[in-house]
């Protein structure tokens, strides 16, 4: 399997990547406009190489800076005439696989090709960015079975980030703690691959955040990445913290209709435990207090995983409209892989391993917000109706009351037990 790449060309080109003769600029189409004014008259014999403009696929929920942002981004396809020349389709077939323009496809790079030829090698810890690349097809073209090739927008993991990205007024690199296991961000990144690079055809569902029973089991993506600005699209806030939601965890749900707040289970936990601090200190024991008994209600419940229920996949076939009755071209088999595609001027880099070493202040306010670590702990049991805090108490020198209990579970906004 060949791969293909994201990257700029290396100086010493990997025998495993793909050939692609093609590569794609963003010229702005003012300065085009205003160098043909003062060329005058193009010749009909030599026309200039036109610049397109390429609509997004992608309408994420949440926002840009700029409201009027819609990722649509001009570009050439160059070299332009041979582009140009090339038949297009609306799909390919490679190794009996039938793929779609305007879908989802897994892509090998340098990282899978590795882990082909040495599938005997202990497994070892990886980023999501070590799994294959995930994109877009936008267009399909082929000169013949042999050369064929598509362009593509690339949705990048959560761990390409590059650094100086901007998410709302924070400056990041790389994953953060609200990204999920099998998220992505889509992005207006583009490039011409050669197609035997592609592995697998892929389903990627956008996850609708506003929508409270959209719960994704398939990769996902609610955020985009505009690659002109280094800005990622915003994501829905919830919470008391007002922080989005990671759908790897639980989200509970107040019960009370004049609220319906999402809250974070760290969060209701964090709240607990500093209550349980500013009451008993670091000696005071707990002396249990009668609780009183109510009916549990039917509530709003956040679902345990994100997992427990599927969603459709969204995106839609486009139709084939082969031009003068051109039948689906198939690929021929490739035996050698062949040089490197070039790629965009835009490194993709993940985020560097913590360093050792004394703490950042940041880390230091951190443990001073929470004084009751290494004193009280707890979980969250939402197997109980209603669901309740159970307090652990770790304070060795302390007697004379309970070491565990448990306490309801209240919406850090209105107060509400949550039922």
């Amino acid at each position: 399997m060949a791969t293909a790449r994201k990257r700029p060309r290396p100086d010493v080109v990997e025998e495993s990547q793909a050939e692609c003769p093609f590569s794609v600029i963003h010229p702005d189409p003012n300065e085009k406009e205003k160098k043909t004014k003062r060329r005058r008259q193009e010749s009909e014999d030599h026309p200039q190489p036109k610049i397109l403009l390429q609509a997004s696929p992608f309408s994420p929920m949440g926002k840009f800076k700029d409201p009027n942002n819609t990722m649509d981004r001009h570009y050439q396809v160059q070299p332009y005439q041979k582009w140009m020349d090339m038949t297009r389709y609306n799909s390919f077939v490679l190794n009996g696989v039938k793929y779609w323009s305007e879908g989802f496809i897994f892509v090998a790079n340098s990282s899978t090709i590795e882990r082909q030829k040495n599938p005997g090698e202990a497994l070892q810890p990886r980023k999501k960015s070590d799994d294959d690349w995930v994109a877009r097809i936008l267009e399909i073209r082929a000169s013949d079975e042999h050369h064929v090739y598509a362009r593509v927008y690339w949705m990048y993991w959560p761990d390409e980030l590059p650094p100086g990205t901007q998410d709302g007024k924070k400056i990041i690199q790389g994953r953060q703690w609200y990204h999920g296991a099998n998220e992505l961000i889509a992005s207006n990144h583009m490039d011409v691959i050669n197609v035997v690079s592609v592995t697998a055809a892929a389903t990627v569902n956008q996850w609708d955040e506003t929508n409270e029973d959209d719960v994704q089991q398939a990769l996902y993506w609610r955020q985009a990445f505009d690659v002109r600005s280094m800005e990622l699209s915003s994501a829905e806030l919830r919470c008391k913290c007002n922080r989005p939601e990671n759908p790897d965890k639980r989200l509970f749900g107040c019960s009370n209709d004049d609220c319906k707040k999402w809250l974070h289970d760290e969060c209701l936990i964090h709240e607990a435990l500093l209550k349980t601090f500013k009451r008993l200190g670091t000696d005071k024991p707990h002396k249990p207090t009668p609780v009183k008994e109510e009916d549990a209600g039917e509530g709003a419940k956040r679902p345990l995983s994100p997992s427990e229920s599927g969603a459709a996949q969204t995106a839609e076939q486009s139709i084939d409209v082969k031009p003068e009755e051109q039948q689906t071209i198939k690929l021929a088999d490739v035996e050698n892989a062949l040089p490197a595609i070039r790629a965009e001027n835009a490194s993709v880099s993940v985020a560097e391993p913590k360093r050792r070493g004394r703490p950042r202040k940041s880390e230091a306010d951190q443990a001073a917000a929470k004084p009751y670590v290494g004193l009280f702990e707890a979980v969250i049991d939402s197997d109980r109706s209603p669901p309740v805090l159970e307090i652990t108490d770790l304070r060795e020198n302390v007697t004379g009351g309970d070491k565990s209990w448990t306490e309801p579970l209240q919406c850090l906004i209105c107060g509400h037990e949550i039922q």
